[in-house]
């Protein structure tokens, strides 16, 4: 059986009932999602600092933000080792438009 279409354009879909979920560009999909939750954890816990009943649920939002900080550039790094596992001629070209 050979690959989708696709799975050749490296797309992930998923099939929802009759919809289907197309995602591009993974890695950067990752970083972007990465990056959405970096914010959330820092502005709820920012407003759970407000009071000192939540103060410890503040602080381990602000520790989950900072790990997921540091996921981000093991993120790109992924990338950059999947691109040239794959693509060896183009991979400083694409590693230009880095996320």
């Amino acid at each position: 059986m050979s690959p989708s279409p696709a799975e050749q354009s490296g797309m992930l879909v998923l099939h929802l009932g009759r919809e289907e979920l197309v995602i591009r560009k993974r890695y950067e999909t990752l970083s972007i999602l990465n990056d959405i939750l970096i914010g959330l954890w820092f502005i709820i816990g920012s407003f759970l600092f407000f009071s000192e009943a939540t103060s410890y649920a503040a602080t381990w939002l602000f520790v989950i933000g900072s790990v997921e900080m540091l996921i981000r550039p093991l993120i790109r790094f992924a990338r950059h080792v999947h691109l040239r596992r794959f693509h060896p001629g183009d991979s400083e070209a694409i590693a230009a438009n880095d996320y």
